[in-house]
């Protein structure tokens, strides 16, 4: 190990375990832990256990934003550690591919398959890390909210075959031992208990439409990438708009009595341009009209991105300031779906 990282993981397990300012109890982490591999990719957890000498804790998994370009688990930390600190529940806080990452060439249903993935290896191993592998709950701001949706709700759309042009499926980038897709599907392997969406993009064919693929769109830059295609270059959205389909949880609401998905707790900004209250709202009464079990609510003055660690500037606000008042409400949302998840 390089010194710089051991001297990050030092500093991190110190400080995680004398508590921080606002910990109701200290938190044992445990980092960079290597829980697949995708087309030589390592995909890395961090996973952090509340030290109150519980067993069989609530799960919840965290996948973090970034446009499926920017960013890695790190900019969950806070979110991560606060929520282990302060409720009896273990966080996972995930990495997964972007669409820069492995020469830029990773697909969307890639990103996906490592989302779905996420949840097989952490019901498979959470046991040992003190976690209760039937009560989990997913999570994720923007494009990690995305991903937890479809967690909750195409997590029955698995195929062997992947995306191939002839079938659409998702192919889990991690598998329990002995199972193919088809059968995890056929078990409900990827059914969670409880899903949280914050400022979630639930609509990628409109993305396609509104300029996401194009050079315009800033995150390509930033992420130091070309822009391209979600699926590569042969194939586009006006010609291939199932493929876009596939990947939108919009395509995947259905009737309660046909399948009751994990209540769903949706929230946003009042002031986010980026994913709207708009079009959050428009999420939330299609799950309505289905029967499905959803709460919604808007923040006031917050703007996008106000869950990530620090003081970033984007959000005009710390995460202590903005992002706390509304973890507490994640906390209550998980206890009453998951319960056992109070100090």
């Amino acid at each position: 190990m390089k010194p710089s990282i051991l001297f990050k993981h030092l500093v991190i397990l110190l400080c995680m375990y004398i508590q921080s300012a606002w910990a109701g109890h200290a938190v044992k982490p445990f980092l960079d832990i290597e829980w697949a591999q995708a087309k030589n990719f390592k995909l890395t957890t961090d996973i952090y256990v509340p030290d109150t000498k519980q067993e069989q804790m609530p799960v919840l998994i965290i996948y973090h934003g970034g446009g499926w370009l920017l960013n890695t688990k790190e900019i969950m930390n806070d979110l991560a550690q606060y929520i282990a600190a302060n409720s009896n529940t273990v966080v996972v806080n995930m990495n997964y591919r972007t669409f820069a990452d492995v020469g830029n060439t990773t697909t969307a249903n890639e990103i996906v398959d490592d989302a779905m993935g996420a949840v097989l290896w952490v019901k498979d191993n959470i046991k040992q890390y003190h976690g209760d592998p039937t009560r989990v709950a997913v999570t994720g701001d923007s494009a990690g909210g995305h991903l937890a949706a479809m967690v909750t709700l195409a997590g029955r759309n698995l195929k062997t075959a992947g995306f191939n042009g002839k079938t659409l499926g998702f192919k889990p980038s991690y598998l329990p031992k002995g199972k193919t897709a088809e059968q995890v599907a056929a078990e409900d392997g990827l059914s969670v208990q409880a899903s949280i969406l914050s400022y979630a993009a639930f609509d990628l064919h409109q993305s396609a439409k509104n300029g996401f693929e194009a050079a315009t769109n800033p995150f390509w830059k930033w992420a130091n990438a070309s822009a391209r295609g979600m699926f590569g270059d042969t194939i586009n959205v006006n010609d291939n708009p199932d493929f876009y389909h596939a990947v939108s949880p919009l395509q995947y609401i259905v009737d309660h009595d046909i399948y009751a998905f994990a209540p769903q707790f949706v929230l946003v900004g009042r002031n986010d341009n980026l994913t709207t209250p708009e079009s959050a709202k428009n999420y939330v009464n299609l799950l309505k009209n289905a029967g499905q079990n959803v709460n919604f609510k808007i923040y006031d003055n917050r703007t996008h991105g106000f869950l990530d660690s620090g003081c970033p500037p984007y959000s005009s606000g710390c995460f202590s300031e903005l992002a706390v008042p509304v973890v507490k409400n994640m906390i209550d949302f998980l206890h009453n779906t998951l319960g056992s998840t109070s100090k």
